[in-house]
């Protein structure tokens, strides 16, 4: 039996969930929500970069995809900028009977501790209203800051910390509200973007180091951060567009968790636009960039993930990764008790049903 789903956000994640959920037979697609009226009217097939016709053509906003009533929404509409909005969207979803699963708003994959306990009833009793369930899932934070370091960490008799890694050329990624307002690529070195405002990082990858903590059986007590810039040395054409000299054209940050002072959960970016800017800095495992689990105990681990996709780079796979994490959740969530699911509780994923005999 197949299940009927509805996605709503056609960007750089939510286009690439559409392709599955095109191609993939355990799925229906009952609509597709777009926030941007020149993509309204325009099938499914062709906002997926297919060459197909679905007879599904996208509608303006959400309520439309929801009046569908599908078993299940794919939320990939922009959450960094608007948690409120995204919070409000995917609540409507849960209290129409409707589970959810997505890439935003980020700060649900693990919200204790950091989303007001009133706010987290609100939604837990959206989903008891509506008897359904949600998962947030993506790459970083995602599946590289949980489902990965569990799998290494419970093999270890003793862990003193784990770091998880993005290494990063991220001159190819096209996203501009990212590259631009959240990150300050092209801005005045010393000029802070909104996520380098004071607690925005902790916030942003807190929820995956209380996470990890919570899957290690231990306390973070404290939650620190920092972050350098590096100037382009000459002017850079990037697919986002001009970076000018002088401006930031790689930066560097980090989200310590804290456990009696020492460093015990630790989440490092490095993101570049030139793959030759600050070679100090670490290195991707290939060529564009990479993901690194660094366990050290015993055993220590230093565990490469190195993406890559028939039909784009490494920024694609990278994201065609989360995609594929949050759509191939969609069965288990649909089975799971009405609530709020994180990968602490969902069963292993283990790929069932996307095996496919090469053509």
């Amino acid at each position: 039996m197949t299940i009927r789903v509805a996605l709503f956000g056609t960007g750089n994640c939510g286009r690439l969930a559409l392709i599955q959920l095109i191609e993939d037979p355990r799925f229906e697609l009952t609509a597709v929500g777009v926030s941007s009226a020149d993509k309204v009217g325009k099938d499914a097939g062709e906002l997926a970069g297919l060459d197909v016709q679905t007879g599904v053509a996208a509608t303006l906003g959400l309520d439309a995809a929801l009046a569908t009533k599908p078993d299940c929404l794919v939320y990939c509409a922009m959450g960094d900028t608007r948690p409120v909005e995204a919070t409000a969207d995917v609540m409507a979803a849960l209290a129409a009977g409707i589970d959810v699963v997505g890439s935003a708003p980020v700060t649900w994959q693990y919200p204790w501790d950091f989303v007001p306990d009133k706010a987290i009833g609100r939604l837990e009793e959206a989903a008891r209203q509506g008897n359904s369930s949600i998962f947030i899932t993506g790459v970083d934070p995602g599946f590289v800051t949980d489902l990965i370091p569990f799998a290494f960490a419970s093999t270890c008799q003793r862990i003193e910390q784990i770091r998880t890694m993005e290494i990063a050329d991220y001159a190819s990624y096209d996203g501009k509200e990212v590259m631009f307002d959240v990150m300050g690529f092209g801005n005045e070195i010393g000029e802070l973007p909104l996520l380098f405002q004071p607690g925005v990082l902790s916030l942003a990858w807190g929820t995956a180091i209380r996470q990890l903590a919570a899957g290690l059986g231990i306390e973070v007590d404290e939650i620190t951060d920092a972050v350098e810039q590096e100037p382009a040395p000459e002017d850079l054409d990037v697919a986002v567009g001009r970076i000018k000299k002088g401006t930031v054209a790689a930066l560097r940050f980090e989200i310590r968790g804290l456990v009696g002072g020492h460093p015990a959960i630790v989440v490092e970016h490095i993101t570049r636009l030139r793959e030759d800017l600050r070679p100090d800095w670490a290195q991707p495992a290939q060529p564009g960039g990479s993901y690194r689990v660094e366990i050290t105990g015993e055993p220590s681990y230093a565990v490469d993930i190195c993406p890559s996709s028939s039909r784009g780079d490494h920024n694609y796979a990278a994201i065609l990764a989360a995609a594929g994490r949050i759509v191939n959740a969609i069965p288990d969530v649909i089975a799971a008790v009405p609530g709020l699911h994180t990968t602490l509780d969902l069963p292993l994923g283990t790929g069932k049903g996307v095996y496919r005999a090469p053509a």
